[in-house]
Parts: structure tokens; C-alpha cells; sequence
């Protein structure tokens, strides 16, 4: 009579680890993820400097805000999002301590190298986007000042809304460039093939325009280029999925012939 009661606790025990490991793995991480707001909130005013040098760049030298909080809460948002930032490699870190006992040696062996250039994919995203599309978009906007009709029209940008501007760019360009990782994983899964993703390039390519028009800003130079990296970016995911492929081969026939 005890021995289904027994079979039933034998069978929850692993879940119960699994659910404290994933609580520790999860608390590891908000703490991370507050310790970096913390200390980025100290260094809010100088990161947001260095986020406004673009609209400096572009000749705007001052920049509003109209409510009395407002400031106060962008250097709140400015904290949480580079916390987030900085944090990102922990999180993923403990993301991957939770999964990697459940994966063959294999499995690990082919998610590592995804899990380890995330980080680098969306910080080359971001920069792209800070270096190169947040200067042109910002150069195009500001273009609209001057005389229209005999009226001075001149650009008034609110720290909040500029904020929002640029975290829009950075966000969009550093996921968007995690398309590659996004393509392997998921042929790696056996979900596509290579000739699949090859045969539907054209709708990829469309794909991506359509990507960059509802992520970036509603300028067709920003959404020029956001969409041309994502089609030059999934090029690049055939490339490395055919020298995966080619490996995975390679490695097959030496372990028929052994």
C-alpha cells in the first residue's frame, strides 16, 4: 500500500531540486541585476552624457524637461537599463548553470559557443547603432528646423522622450543582431535545414525589412540601416551553419570508420 506513496515522493524529489535550483539561479540573478542598477544609478549623469554626445554631435546643445520628476526618473531608467546591460552576462551565466546538467556533453559543447557571442552580437548591434544610425537619424530630424512660412521652427527634444529615442536604437539593433545565434540554434534543434533557410531567402529578406520597420524609428535611413545588416547577418548564418554542417559530417564519418 506504501509503495505507490513512495514512488510518488521519489518522483518529486527532482522536481523540488529542480524548482530551489531555478528560485537560486533566479534570486543570483535579480540580485545582479540590482547591484548593477545601484551602481549605475551613481553614474547615471555621466551615462546619460555619453548617450546625448549623438544629439550634441548633431548640433543641439540643450535638451528640456517639462514635469519636475521627469529628470529624476530618467536617471532611473538610465540605471536600469545599462544595469541591464552590465548584468546580461551573469544572467545568461546563471541561465545556462540551470540548463547545462540536464545536456549531454554534445549539446553543451554546441550551445556554448551561441551562449558565449550573444553578448558580443548585441554589443556590435548596439555600437552600430550608437557610432552610425542614431547620428544619421539624428542629423535627418533635426534637418527640419529653421524658416518655415515665416515662422522659426526649432527642435525642443525632452530628456524623457530622448531617452526612450535612443534605448529604441540600442535595443533594436543589439537583438536584431542576434539573428545568427536565433538561425543556428534553431537548426541545430532540427527545426530547419539549411536548404530550407536558403530556399526561403527572399521572404527572409523581406522579413527583415519588415523587422526594421516596426524596431526602428520611423525613418526610412534608420530603417535602411537596421534591414541591410539583418540581410547581410542572415548571409552570414548560411555561412557558419555549412561549416557547422560540414563539421558534423566530418566528425560522423570518423566515427563510422573507428
Amino acid at each position: 500500500m506504501n509503495a505507490p506513496a513512495d514512488d510518488l515522493d521519489a518522483s518529486r524529489a527532482p522536481l523540488l531540486d529542480h524548482i530551489v535550483e531555478l528560485r537560486r539561479r533566479l534570486l543570483f540573478s535579480l540580485g545582479a541585476l540590482a547591484l548593477a542598477c545601484v551602481v549605475c544609478f551613481v553614474f547615471a549623469e555621466p551615462i546619460f552624457g555619453f548617450l546625448v554626445q549623438p544629439l550634441i554631435a548633431a548640433g543641439q546643445k540643450q535638451i528640456y524637461y517639462t514635469g519636475l520628476f521627469e529628470a529624476f526618473f530618467v536617471q532611473i531608467k538610465v540605471a536600469f537599463f545599462a544595469g541591464l546591460m552590465i548584468s546580461f552576462p551573469i544572467i545568461a551565466n546563471q541561465l545556462w548553470q540551470f540548463v547545462a546538467p540536464g545536456l549531454y556533453r554534445k549539446e553543451k559543447a554546441a550551445l556554448l559557443p551561441f551562449l558565449i557571442a550573444t553578448p558580443f552580437l548585441f554589443v556590435l548591434g548596439a555600437s552600430l547603432a550608437y557610432f552610425v544610425a542614431i547620428p544619421g537619424a539624428l542629423h535627418f530630424l533635426l534637418s527640419y528646423q529653421g524658416n518655415v512660412g515665416g515662422i522659426q521652427q526649432t527642435a525642443l527634444p525632452a530628456v524623457d522622450k530622448y531617452l526612450d529615442f535612443v534605448m529604441q536604437f540600442l535595443f533594436a539593433f543589439g537583438i536584431s543582431f542576434l539573428l545568427p545565434v536565433v538561425l543556428m540554434l534553431v537548426e541545430r534543434a532540427g527545426l530547419v535545414t539549411r536548404k530550407q533557410l536558403i530556399g526561403a531567402r527572399r521572404y527572409a529578406i523581406v522579413g527583415c525589412f519588415a523587422i526594421a520597420l516596426v524596431l526602428a524609428p520611423p525613418d526610412a535611413g534608420s530603417m535602411i540601416m537596421l534591414a541591410v545588416p539583418l540581410v547581410a547577418l542572415y548571409e552570414l548564418a548560411l555561412i557558419a551553419i555549412w561549416f557547422t554542417e560540414r563539421g558534423r559530417r566530418k566528425r560522423s564519418a570518423e566515427t563510422e570508420a573507428a
